[in-house]
């Protein structure tokens, strides 16, 4: 298993780091990425290239969103271990059958993922990039290390269309081009690589609705949330249902298309 790197407390971290530089919007980079990543749906490091390609400073305003909401400051000051804490299953498991944290444990163990997981494959795009060592890293690995909690709380699966709308959901909470980039363009990918009456690009514009409409997950305190009834949290974050993603796959099936090998391959 991937091992979870230590996190540094953001009360000694400046915001920015004063020698680092927004990178460049650079769309034809993000385009090559995007024709990798669709080669290879599993390879999330290409995700992180799309991301830092047309991201420009939207980190830095994401940030600055954040240090003004009403927990910011308790969040930064517990300085929690997210991975560590959502890596810990048998802890998890120790909650109530119907809270989010089992419900995180059935999904992470069903689909073979860790935190851990995903941080390496961050590590691996960004080997060639120093450490930042500033609240904005800080608040940039906050929301990597809950993506795939935000894939338990909305209903989206981690078929190809779901992953869309999980992205089109993230754009809304916390405004980035790259991120809604892949949204639409992975969309577009699924209806031309599978031809359908499903509600595709529907499905993924009321992801971006919902996640406009809901609290930001990363502005709360998650360790709380993972111990609510996962339908309590869903309620206190305002999460609506997905409708036009449960409506794209009854279409699928009806159809005798698998939803989870929409791009040839099973997610």
């Amino acid at each position: 298993m991937a091992t979870i790197p230590p996190i540094t407390a953001p009360a000694a971290m400046p915001l920015q780091n004063k020698n680092f530089k927004a990178p460049r919007f650079r769309p034809i980079k993000a385009f090559r990425h995007f024709r990798n990543l669709i080669a290879d749906k599993e390879d999330t490091a290409e995700v992180f290239y799309i991301i830092e390609a047309l991201s420009g400073k939207s980190l830095l305003r994401n940030t600055k969103e954040f240090l003004k909401s009403p927990h910011a400051q308790e969040l930064m000051e517990r300085n929690v271990n997210l991975a560590e804490m959502l890596d810990n299953h048998d802890k998890l498991r120790e909650l109530p059958s119907d809270s989010l944290g089992q419900a995180y444990v059935r999904f992470m163990e069903k689909e073979g993922l860790t935190a851990a997981g995903l941080i390496a494959e961050y590590e691996r795009f960004g080997s060639d990039h120093k450490k930042r060592n500033d609240v904005i890293e800080w608040f940039g690995n906050r929301m990597r290390d809950t993506h795939d909690l935000l894939h338990v709380l909305t209903g989206y699966g981690r078929d190809a269309l779901g992953e869309q709308c999980v992205l089109a959901f993230t754009y809304s909470q916390n405004p980035n081009l790259g991120v809604l980039f892949i949204a639409y363009a992975g969309a577009l990918e699924v209806k031309k690589q599978a031809p359908s009456a499903a509600p595709v690009l529907r499905a993924v514009r009321e992801g971006q609705k919902l996640g406009k409409a809901a609290k930001r997950l990363a502005y709360y305190d998650i360790e709380k949330l993972l111990a609510m009834p996962i339908d309590e949290a869903r309620a206190f974050l305002n999460i609506g249902k997905p409708v036009y993603y449960q409506q794209a796959h009854q279409t699928y099936v009806a159809q005798g298309i698998d939803p989870y090998n929409l791009l040839g391959q099973p997610a």
